[in-house]
């Protein structure tokens, strides 16, 4: 997976959208590129009578972004900032013209896949974030968790904030079941704790599983992973991750981080997701 959502197919598929000098106004696209960091890369100049000095839209993004692949530290950045200019512009939002329309979508479309590529997903409001990250349904009542989400969608770099937060969140969610069951817990209540009662609660506690029936083993044995997930996650945040006044750098690659969010946010998910049907939602 890349660290980055920068790559030459995505810097092909964000410079179709301005083909023809569709889109943002030269200014705006400088605006992203400066913003983002990039802003030296391929200059504008509206006053000069050098056709060099007056390159297209289309050649700018493109040569922009692929810069960003080559050197990457800012890449994120410039990726969001353009992806804002796009907004506003309205390449994410459906218009009226049946043909202008046809080729938004097509461009959308080409965007998602390169993005998926390297392991980034793209929404359709434009938001962008490591795929499998964050992917967790936003329900009226959790604004903790829907908070934890939005910092695990942008800290895709930071090993150490990804582990402290995915802490942070399963224990968020675990907390927001006991609240809706009313069940009582204290701040001296361990991490375990709270995630055994509301699994409890949910009957997702493996020995809730009735292995006599087809299937029956092997849904224990998730429910199982699923608890190790949480509980792993939890230490490694006490190693490895924020809180604790900790500031040794984390030993956790990225890419290690990520895919402890991405099961971090499967298992966020089963209890959120449990907890609806069993409410009613």
């Amino acid at each position: 997976m890349s660290r980055h959502p920068a790559s030459d197919e995505v810097a092909a598929a964000l410079g179709a959208f301005v083909g023809g000098g569709d889109g943002p106004k030269h200014r705006e696209l400088t605006r992203a590129f400066t913003r983002g960091g990039y802003g030296k890369v391929r200059p504008y100049d509206s006053l000069s009578r050098d056709f060099d000095a007056k390159p297209s839209k289309e050649t700018r993004v493109r040569d922009t972004v692929e810069a960003a692949v080559r050197d990457p530290h800012r890449a994120r950045e410039l990726i969001d900032s353009l992806l804002t200019e796009y907004r506003a512009f309205g390449f994410f939002t459906a218009g009226s013209d049946p043909a202008r329309e046809a080729n938004r979508r097509a461009n959308v479309r080409t965007l998602k896949k390169a993005f998926a590529r390297i392991d980034w997903e793209l929404d359709d409001d434009a938001d962008l974030r490591p795929a499998g990250v964050g992917a967790v349904g936003s329900v009226e009542g959790r604004p903790a968790i829907d908070d934890q989400l939005e910092r695990l969608r942008r800290a895709a770099d930071d090993p150490a904030l990804l582990l402290g937060t995915a802490k942070e969140m399963l224990e968020s969610t675990a907390k927001y079941v006991l609240e809706v069951f009313k069940v009582p817990y204290g701040p001296r209540m361990s991490f375990d704790e709270l995630w055994h009662h509301a699994r409890d609660r949910l009957r997702l506690l493996p020995q809730h599983v009735d292995t006599s029936q087809p299937g029956g083993t092997q849904v224990r044995a998730m429910l199982g992973a699923s608890w190790t997930i949480a509980r792993t996650a939890n230490e490694l945040r006490n190693l490895e991750g924020t809180g604790h006044g900790r500031t040794l750098p984390t030993g956790v690659t990225p890419e290690m981080a990520l895919l402890v969010v991405r099961e971090a946010c499967s298992a966020t998910e089963l209890l959120l997701s449990t907890l609806d049907r069993m409410m009613g939602r």
